[in-house]
């Protein structure tokens, strides 16, 4: 996980004064107990000059089928296994096509005509994940996108297809929210997605997420989200559909409230979507449980601990 590129466009962009500092953030990732594994992984993979990339389809492609041999393209097959579970996708990297457990396209589709045109901005994408998304940003014309996410795995999937594509204005940092500086008044456009409902202290995040806009800039938060009246909001009694780490689901209007107490302006509420097996399902890439088996198998308005099943919301405002 090579991220010279990284710091190179921060010292080209001007940027080193404030970013500068992940360096050691970043370093702390090879104190994880898979580091070596997963570098082990990445300097497997097969060497090859993708002749085809697309950033701006549903499936991100990177190369074709007859840009490996087929040796190599079994050692790449055999390495991206190494790297089960894939949340985040679809991918098709030299014609494997990686059906991971979350169709991301469908969500992106559901926000990308309703947001700021990305065409030359800097972009920063909290908890990421293998930085799907990310890819889509720079399908639009982002000038510069940086991910963030403190899962090592999602970071090293990322790193894949950076692998062959090293040259691409797009990184995702093993770092965490709660560990980037402090009012960086630096980005253009900020993306929360499926974050907010994990964190303790929600106003919090929404401080840190508006401190590190420029003035003006835009922020596409996603969120789980329950029906209701300003005010309400779900503190699920432990485990909601079966995730441990979601310590509250709010209405819409609460949302738009507490965003507004934050400081944000022109909020707009674009899109409210239940999530449905074809989103979100088990596959070969991500074989274990998944949305089917979080609802109640009698009623799939349900979750196995009786609450209401995910719907999930986006809102788009300004700092």
């Amino acid at each position: 996980m090579n991220y010279e590129s990284f710091f190179e466009f921060l010292e080209k962009n001007n940027l080193s004064e404030k970013l500068g500092g992940l360096k050691p953030l970043i370093e702390e990732s090879k104190r994880h107990g898979d580091y070596e594994k997963f570098l082990s992984v990445l300097r497997n993979l097969p060497d090859a000059i993708p002749s085809v990339t697309n950033f701006c389809e549903d499936v991100i492609k990177i190369g074709l089928l007859k840009d490996l041999d087929p040796h190599a393209r079994s050692i790449l097959r055999e390495q991206l296994n190494a790297l089960i579970p894939w949340r985040k996708g679809p991918y098709s990297i030299f014609d494997i096509l990686i059906d991971t457990e979350w169709r991301s396209d469908l969500k992106w589709n559901r926000l990308k005509d309703s947001i700021s045109s990305l065409k030359g901005r800097l972009v920063l994408d909290v908890g990421s994940g293998n930085g799907y998304h990310c890819w889509r940003m720079l399908g639009e014309g982002a000038a510069g996108v940086i991910g963030i996410d403190p899962y090592l795995l999602s970071v090293v999937q990322f790193n894949v297809f950076k692998h062959y594509l090293n040259a691409v204005p797009v990184w995702v940092l093993p770092v965490g929210v709660e560990r980037m500086p402090e009012n960086l008044e630096l980005f253009d456009t900020v993306f929360s997605m499926g974050v907010l409902y994990h964190r303790r202290s929600p106003f919090d995040h929404l401080f840190k997420l508006k401190s590190f806009l420029k003035p003006g800039g835009e922020l596409i938060l996603e969120t789980l989200v329950i029906e209701g009246k300003n005010g309400d909001v779900l503190v699920p009694e432990g485990r909601y559909a079966k995730m441990r780490n979601v310590w509250f689901i709010l209405s819409p209007l609460t949302l738009e409230s507490w965003l507004k107490r934050a400081g944000f302006k022109n909020i707009r509420l674009i899109d409210v979507t239940r999530t449905t097996p074809q989103e979100q399902r088990s596959t070969q890439w991500m074989p274990w449980e998944s949305l089917p088996e979080f609802l109640d198998v009698q009623n799939a308005d349900k979750t196995v601990e009786g609450y209401p099943a995910p719907v999930r919301a986006i809102f788009v405002c300004e700092k």
